[in-house]
């Protein structure tokens, strides 16, 4: 045991990219409680679906252009349709999702306004989504068992990482997240930490990708505003990976590149902050806002793209 956190601290020293000063003194005294909920324990997925093509023509714009990517895909694909669909006839839950990421995909971060009440968020022109924030009440805010400081794809699949208060032997964190929660659908919100071991993020990203699509869960892959490595690669990579899976991506780097500085705060890495106020031009002006406001449309297109499967 000593052996083994001694080498957790020395990973952590490697991975971590700084989460713990991201806050401002503004967001510290404006952050939410993390909210936990109840684990609900389901039976696997026991298929193994193959990485899916969608079938006829192909006018999909090619991974090399991923920046003309829309921020939000017009569709889901057949193929992540039918990922989707096997899993809730395994037992995944419709009204779960998950999130895999760093420190910015916490609840206090990301989406966990939305399991606190209308009191912490303002929809305005967007009231078409409180619907999807219904649906998915209790995966909002729900704290994760993939999501931690510094965390990457390789943190992802390592034994090493997993919580021990609520992870079995053998499993590392997104198995562990997957058995207690059994989502339907993950968010994939990584790369920024990844530009440390870029040579292996493809051959990792493909078995986590696999990893859920074996158990019939939708990933959801997302661009990261940053451009830490320097030359975009770590975007071109996870649209690649989106493009031969034909799973969806959620291109948050092309929703912030009008913003002041490209949504990022002074050190280029961290998105800018301010809360959940979709009606406030001056609040829209920051990252954050547009981070989670993106992330609802995204849930509400495979909400409503899968309500057939769910009568």
């Amino acid at each position: 045991m000593i052996y083994k956190n001694l080498a957790k601290l020395i990973l952590l020293s490697i991975l971590l990219a700084g989460c713990a000063n991201v806050q401002t003194a503004t967001q510290t005294a404006t952050a939410k409680p993390v909210l936990e909920t109840a684990v609900v324990d389901q039976p696997t997925v026991t298929s193994t679906p193959a990485p899916g093509a969608t079938t006829g023509a192909d006018d999909r714009l090619p991974p090399e252009d991923w920046q003309q990517w829309p921020v939000i895909p017009d569709k889901i694909s057949d193929a992540a349709l039918a990922i989707y669909r096997r899993g809730l006839q395994a037992g995944n839950d419709p009204s779960h999702f998950s999130k895999v990421g760093d420190c910015g995909s916490g609840a206090s971060w990301f989406l966990g306004d939305f399991d606190l009440g209308p009191a912490n968020y303002s929809l305005g022109s967007y009231s078409d989504l409180a619907p999807v924030i219904a649906a998915y009440q209790g995966s909002w805010g729900r704290v994760n068992q993939s999501i931690g400081d510094g965390w990457s794809v390789a943190t992802e699949l390592s034994q090493l990482w997993a919580n021990p208060k609520q992870c079995q032997t053998g499993e590392d964190p997104v198995a562990c997240e997957y058995r207690l929660w059994k989502p339907s659908v993950v968010l994939i919100l990584l790369g920024t930490n990844d530009r440390f071991h870029e040579d292996q993020l493809e051959t990792q990203l493909h078995q986590l990708i696999d990893y859920f699509i074996q158990r019939g869960v939708l990933p959801v892959l997302a661009t990261k505003a940053d451009n830490m490595e320097g030359d975009q690669s770590i975007n071109l990579i996870i649209a690649r990976a989106a493009y031969d899976y034909d799973i969806p991506l959620w291109n948050f780097w092309r929703a912030v590149q009008d913003l002041p500085h490209k949504g990022l705060d002074s050190d280029n890495e961290h998105l800018t902050w301010a809360p959940n106020r979709f009606d406030d031009a001056a609040d829209m002006q920051n990252a954050w806002p547009w981070r989670n406001l993106g992330a609802l449309q995204m849930m509400d297109l495979i909400w409503n793209s899968t309500a057939d499967m769910r009568q």
